[in-house]
C-alpha cells in the first residue's frame, strides 16, 4: 500500500495546473477570431471580463466583438459601463460608440459622441478619423458639420507633448530639458519619467537612464514601458543575465491595449526575440480595425527574421499597395527576389519603417553634403552622433564635430555648449567646437572650460579666426566646382573626408592660404591619384590656373599629414577594391 501511495504522489507532481486567468481567455478569444468563430470569441471575452471586471480593456474587447457581430446596442451598453463605472478617462469609448451609432443609422447620436470625444481628447489616437467622420455625418444630415469646443489643455500636457515631439525628431537635449522640468514639478508623472529615461539613453547617459527607469518601477512595478526600456538598456550595456530575466517576463505578457502591445512587439524585435515579436505583431493586426502600412512592414520584418518568406512577401506587398509613395516595401520586395537566389546567411531586417541608412545616403541628391536631409531628421542617426561625441576617440570626435556643423540647428547648439563646459574633452576639440558655434550663428559670448578653468570668449575674438577658416571652406568649394560632373559622386565625398582629415591634423599650425586654387588643385590631384584616375600635376595645374610645382608641394604636404589618418587608409582601401 505504501509503495502504491508513493507512486501516486510521485506521478501527481507531473500534473500541470492550467492557468485560467483573463490572459488565458483573451488568448483563446484571439484564436477563435483567427478562425472567424465569433460566438466562441464572444464567450471567451465575457469570461475575461468576469476574471478582471475592473480592467476596462477587457470590456472594450467585449464591446468590439459585439460590434463585429452587429449587436451595436449591446456594444454601446458595455462601453457606457466603462465610462460610467470603470474608467471615465478612457475617451476612445466615445469614438467606438459613435461608430456603433452610425452603423444603426442614428447619425445625430453618432455626431454627439464624436463631438464629445474631440472635446475631451482633441489629440487622441482617433482624432483624425473622428474629424473625417464628422464631415461624412454632416453630408448625411444635410447641414454643416458640428465643431467641438476646444478646451485649453493644461500646461503640463502641452509641455509633455512638445517633449515627445522633440524625442521623435531627435532633439534629445531640448526634450531632456523639458522632461526634467516636468519630473521635478510632477514627481508622479510616470510617462514623463519614461520619456526622460529614453532621452538619457539616446544621449549616451546610460546610468542616468537606468536610475530613472528604476524610479518608475519603484512606483509601478509592472509598468510596461519601463520594463521594455530597461531590457533594451541591459542589452546595450551587456548585462545579459538581467536582460534575459526581463525578456522572460516580457514574453509572458499579453497586453490588451493597442499602444502597450505596439511597445512590447517593437521591444521584442529590438531584443532579437523575433518569434515572440512576430506573434505580438500578428496579434496587433487582429486588434487594429484599420492597420497602418508600417504594421505590415513590422510583420514582414518579423516574418523574414523567423524564416517565413512567403509571409514576408505577402505583408510587404500589402504595404506597397497601401502606401505607394513609400520606397520601403518596394525596396525589400526587390531584395527578396535576390535573397531567394542567394544561399548565404541573410541579414536581419530592421523593424524601422524606413530605408536602411546606406540606401538613404545613396538616394541623397546633395552628395557634397556629408549629412543628407534624411539623416538630419533621423533620431537614430542623431543619437549615434551624440554617443560618438561623448565616447569616441579623439579623431572620431573631430569628425562628429564637423558633421554637426552641417546640421546646424538649435539642438546642435545646445550639444556644443554642453560640450564646451564638460571637463572630459580635450582643449583642442573645444577650440573646434567654439569655431563651429560661431559659424552656425550661435550668439556669444561663449563659456568654455579650458586649461582647468572656465573662460568667456567673445564673438569678436572668434571673428578673426573665422575669416581664416572661411578661406579653407573656399578651398573645398573650389575643388567641388572643378570636380563635379567630371568624377563619380563617391570621389567628391572622399575629397570632403580627406580635406576634413587634413584640417583636423593641421589645426595647431594651419598653413597660410595665398591662393585658394592651389590647395583645391592639390586636393583633386591626391583624390584622383588615390583612385587611379591618372591625372598629372601639370593637367590639374592648368585647369586651376596654378603652377605644377604649387600642386606638387601642397599635395606632398597633404599626403604626409594624412598618411596615418584612419580616413586616408579607408579611402586608399576602397579605391583598390
Amino acid at each position: 500500500m505504501k509503495k502504491q501511495e508513493a507512486k501516486w504522489r510521485n506521478q501527481s507532481r507531473k500534473v500541470v495546473r492550467l492557468r485560467m486567468d483573463a490572459g488565458f481567455f483573451f488568448e483563446r478569444a484571439v484564436r477563435s477570431l483567427d478562425k472567424q468563430n465569433y460566438p466562441k470569441a464572444l464567450k471567451y471575452f465575457r469570461l475575461a471580463v468576469e476574471k478582471e471586471p475592473d480592467n476596462p480593456i477587457n470590456h472594450c474587447n467585449l464591446a468590439g466583438i459585439l460590434s463585429e457581430m452587429g449587436r451595436f446596442d449591446e456594444s454601446n451598453e458595455v462601453l457606457e459601463t466603462v465610462l460610467n463605472e470603470i474608467d471615465p478617462e478612457l475617451h476612445e469609448c466615445y469614438f467606438y460608440m459613435a461608430n456603433n451609432a452610425a452603423n444603426m443609422d442614428d447619425f445625430e447620436l453618432a455626431e454627439e459622441y464624436l463631438v464629445t470625444y474631440l472635446e475631451k481628447d482633441p489629440d487622441g489616437e482617433f482624432a483624425e478619423e473622428a474629424e473625417e467622420m464628422l464631415q461624412m455625418l454632416a453630408y448625411e444630415l444635410g447641414r454643416p458639420p458640428r465643431r467641438p469646443e476646444r478646451v485649453d489643455r493644461p500646461e503640463w500636457f502641452v509641455k509633455h507633448d512638445t517633449a515627445r515631439k522633440h524625442l521623435e525628431e531627435g532633439r534629445f537635449v531640448l526634450a531632456t530639458q523639458l522632461l526634467e522640468e516636468l519630473v521635478e514639478a510632477y514627481p508622479d508623472f510616470l510617462a514623463a519619467r519614461n520619456n526622460l529615461a529614453l532621452a538619457y539613453y539616446y544621449t549616451g547617459q546610460f546610468q542616468r537612464a537606468v536610475d530613472t527607469i528604476h524610479q518608475v518601477l519603484e512606483t509601478d512595478r509592472g509598468n510596461l514601458h519601463a520594463l521594455c526600456n530597461l531590457a533594451v538598456l541591459y542589452q546595450h550595456l551587456g548585462r545579459e543575465s538581467e536582460r534575459d530575466r526581463l525578456v522572460g517576463m516580457l514574453k509572458k505578457l499579453v497586453p490588451t491595449h493597442v499602444e502597450h502591445l505596439y511597445k512590447l512587439a517593437t521591444t521584442l524585435g529590438i531584443l532579437g526575440e523575433h518569434e515572440a515579436a512576430y506573434k505580438a505583431f500578428h496579434r496587433l493586426l487582429l486588434m487594429e480595425s484599420q492597420p497602418e502600412p508600417s504594421l505590415y512592414h513590422y510583420l514582414a520584418a518579423a516574418s523574414m527574421n523567423t524564416g517565413r518568406w512567403r509571409k514576408a512577401q505577402k505583408y510587404w506587398s500589402i504595404a506597397a499597395e497601401m502606401d505607394p509613395d513609400s520606397p520601403v516595401p518596394r525596396y525589400y520586395l526587390g531584395l527578396l527576389k535576390k535573397w531567394r537566389l542567394d544561399q548565404r546567411e541573410l541579414p536581419l531586417i530592421s523593424y524601422h519603417y524606413q530605408l536602411p541608412f546606406h540606401e538613404q545616403a545613396k538616394s541623397s541628391k546633395d552628395q557634397t553634403n556629408p549629412v543628407p536631409e534624411q539623416f538630419r531628421v533621423n533620431p537614430l542617426v542623431r543619437s549615434s552622433f551624440y554617443w560618438a561625441l561623448q565616447h569616441g576617440d579623439e579623431e572620431t570626435k573631430q569628425q562628429i564635430l564637423h558633421l554637426l556643423s552641417w546640421m546646424a540647428d538649435e539642438e546642435v547648439e545646445q550639444i556644443l555648449r554642453q560640450f564646451l563646459l564638460s571637463p572630459d574633452h580635450d582643449d583642442e576639440l573645444k577650440k573646434t567646437a567654439l569655431m563651429i558655434l560661431y559659424q552656425i550663428g550661435a550668439k556669444g559670448p561663449y563659456r568654455v572650460r579650458m586649461g582647468g578653468a572656465e573662460h568667456v570668449i567673445s564673438a569678436e575674438q572668434l571673428a578673426k579666426q573665422a575669416s581664416e577658416i572661411q578661406v579653407w571652406r573656399q578651398v573645398l568649394e573650389c575643388c567641388f566646382g572643378h570636380m563635379k560632373g567630371r568624377y563619380p559622386e563617391a570621389l567628391l565625398q572622399d575629397a570632403q573626408i580627406l580635406w576634413t582629415a587634413f584640417l583636423t591634423q593641421k589645426q595647431k599650425e594651419l598653413p597660410t592660404v595665398r591662393k585658394v586654387e592651389g590647395w583645391a588643385a592639390a586636393l583633386e590631384y591626391v583624390i584622383a591619384k588615390l583612385h587611379g584616375q591618372g591625372r598629372t600635376q601639370t593637367e590639374v595645374a592648368e585647369k586651376y590656373g596654378v603652377s605644377p610645382s604649387t600642386v606638387g608641394r601642397h599635395a606632398r604636404q597633404m599626403e604626409q599629414t594624412c598618411a596615418l589618418s584612419r580616413h586616408f587608409k579607408e579611402i586608399s582601401t576602397r579605391s583598390t577594391e
